[in-house]
C-alpha cells in the first residue's frame, strides 16, 4: 500500500513529531510511506516558543518533503494537487487542533477526488484546550473531506461523536514513545542531571516528582506548586519544573516564592533535546500531570517508556491509561489538597518499585506494532464502506 502521512516531523520537533517519526518508522515495514511535513507551522506572531525546529539529536531523521505553508491558501491547493500526484492509497493526516483544519481539508478534497484514495485522520483532540472563534467551523470544513478516524481515548471519541454521529473510527490508544533511549539507572541519571544542569544537583536517597513539557494553562503547573507547602509539611521531595514556558513564566516563579518553596522547586525552562529527555525521566521517582483539563497525554508514554509511575488527575483519558493504584494514581482537578495527599502517600508507602514492575506490564498494551495494525485494519473497513 502507498500511504501519504501529514503532519509535524522532522526536522521541525516535539512530541508529534516525534509520533510521526514513529508511526512512518512502523508503517514502513511494509509500506511504501511518503512524509509530508510543513514548509511554516505556525506564524512567529501565533507561536509562544523560541524554536520550532529541532536542535539535538534528529531520533529518527525522515527524508520529509516541507510542502505546507499553515497560512497560505495557495499553497494548499498546490500542496493538494503535489500529494494527488503521489497516487496514495491512503493519505494519514495527524490533526490536533482546528487551525490546521483548512489546510488539511483542502488538501484532502484535491488528493482524493476522483481517485480510490482514502483519507484518515489520527485525532489527538477534536476540541482543544484553547479554544477561538472559528474552532468549530474549521473542523467541520476538513471533516467533510476524512474517510475514517483514529481516536486514541475515549474522551476524544466522545468529541468527535457530538461533531459526527456516525463516524468511522477505530481506538487505538496513544503509543509508547520509545525514541528517547532505555531507563538510565537512577543515580546514575541524577549524576548526569547534575552535569546538564547544576541547578538541580539531586542526592541519592532525594525524593524527586517531575513536571514535563510545554507549560500552558490548562496543564496545571500552578496546582501542584499550590499542593507543595501540604506535602513538605509531611516530607520533604523536590519538584522538577522542565518545559519550554508558552506563557507567563514569571507568575509561576512568583508562585514559588510567595509560597516558599523555592528550596524545592527548580525550573529548567527550556526546550529538553531528544538526547536528554531520558535522564530527566530516570532521575525522577514519579512524574505528575495535575491537568486542569485534557483528551490523552504523550507524555505518559514518555514516562512509561522509562517505567516512570504517574501522578495525574482524572481529566479526559488520563485515567484510560493510568491504572489507579497500580501504575500510579488519578486524582480530582485542580485539587491541591487531593494531589498532595497522594504524592505523600507514594513516598511514605515506598510505591516506586511496585508501581514500576507494574508499568513494565502495562506498556505491553501500547505497541506501534498494534497501531500500524489498526491503522491497516481502518483502511479496509473504509474500502468496504464505500462498496456497501
Amino acid at each position: 500500500m502507498r500511504i501519504v502521512l501529514v503532519g509535524t516531523a522532522y526536522p521541525l520537533r516535539g512530541g508529534i513529531a516525534h509520533y510521526v517519526g514513529l508511526l512512518w518508522k512502523y508503517l514502513s515495514r511494509r509500506h511504501d510511506v511518503r512524509v509530508v511535513t510543513f514548509s511554516r507551522q505556525y506564524p512567529k506572531l501565533l507561536f509562544p516558543g523560541k524554536s520550532q525546529e529541532e536542535s539535538g539529536d534528529a531520533g529518527i531523521p525522515i527524508d520529509s518533503v516541507q510542502w505546507i505553508d499553515s497560512i497560505n491558501p495557495f499553497n494548499w491547493i498546490r500542496t493538494g494537487f503535489r500529494v494527488r500526484a503521489l497516487r496514495a492509497d491512503l493519505i494519514v493526516f495527524k490533526f490536533w487542533m482546528p487551525f490546521f483544519a483548512p489546510s488539511y481539508g483542502t488538501i484532502a478534497a484535491i488528493a482524493r477526488r476522483g481517485r480510490h484514495t482514502k483519507t484518515m485522520f489520527i485525532c489527538d483532540n477534536i476540541i482543544p484546550h484553547e479554544r477561538r472563534p472559528g474552532d468549530k467551523l474549521l473542523t467541520r470544513f476538513a471533516f467533510r473531506y476524512i474517510d475514517s478516524y483514529v481516536v486514541q481515548s475515549r474522551a476524544v471519541e466522545r468529541d468527535l461523536r457530538k461533531w459526527h454521529p456516525e463516524p468511522l473510527t477505530s481506538y487505538l490508544p496513544h503509543p509508547v514513545y520509545e525514541i528517547f533511549g532505555e531507563e538510565e539507572e537512577r543515580l546514575a541519571a541524577r549524576a548526569k542531571l547534575a552535569q546538564v544542569d547544576p541547578a538541580m544537583t539531586l542526592t541519592d536517597d532525594e525524593r524527586v516528582m517531575l513536571f514535563f513539557g510545554y507549560v500552558r494553562d490548562y496543564k496545571g503547573l500552578d496546582v501542584i506548586l499550590d499542593a507543595m507547602p501540604s506535602i513538605l509539611e509531611k516530607m520533604k521531595v523536590r519538584l522538577l519544573v522542565v518545559g519550554e514556558f508558552y506563557n507567563n513564566e514569571q507568575k509561576y516563579r512568583d508562585q514559588v516564592r510567595r509560597l516558599g518553596v523555592g528550596d524545592y522547586v527548580v525550573f529548567h525552562s527550556d526546550y529538553v533535546p531528544n538526547e536528554e529527555v531520558g535522564t530527566y525521566f530516570s532521575a525522577a521517582d514519579v512524574l505528575t500531570l495535575p491537568y486542569k483539563s485534557a483528551t490523552q497525554s504523550g507524555i505518559i508514554q514518555i514516562a512509561y517508556n522509562f517505567h516512570r509511575p504517574v501522578i495525574a488527575t482524572d481529566v479526559g483519558g488520563l485515567g484510560e491509561v493510568i491504572v489507579d493504584g497500580r501504575t500510579g494514581a488519578i486524582v480530582p482537578p485542580e485539587d491541591p489538597h487531593a494531589l498532595a495527599k497522594a504524592v505523600v502517600d507514594f513516598f511514605a508507602h515506598h510505591r516506586f518499585a511496585g508501581y514500576r514492575a507494574n508499568v513494565i506490564e502495562e506498556k505491553k498494551k501500547y505497541s506501534w506494532e498494534h497501531m500500524a495494525e489498526g491503522i491497516e485494519e481502518l483502511y479496509h473497513r473504509s474500502i468496504e464502506n464505500r462498496r456497501s
